[in-house]
């Protein structure tokens, strides 16, 4: 029974981060080369480009 609950806990988190997701790429398709170097840079200086 455990098992179903923690299921229907990550479904509904793995939709909340889906969408989270398509909010910050719309987001990012709008902004202009100077927030996305700054973003870029944010990103960089905090190790979120290490794996890529």
């Amino acid at each position: 029974m455990n098992h179903f609950k923690h299921a229907g806990l990550n479904e509904d988190s793995d939709y909340k981060r889906e969408e989270i997701i398509r909010k910050i790429e719309h987001a990012v398709e709008r902004m202009t080369l100077k927030e996305l170097e700054a973003l870029s840079y944010d990103m960089f200086t905090k190790g979120y480009f290490d794996n890529l």
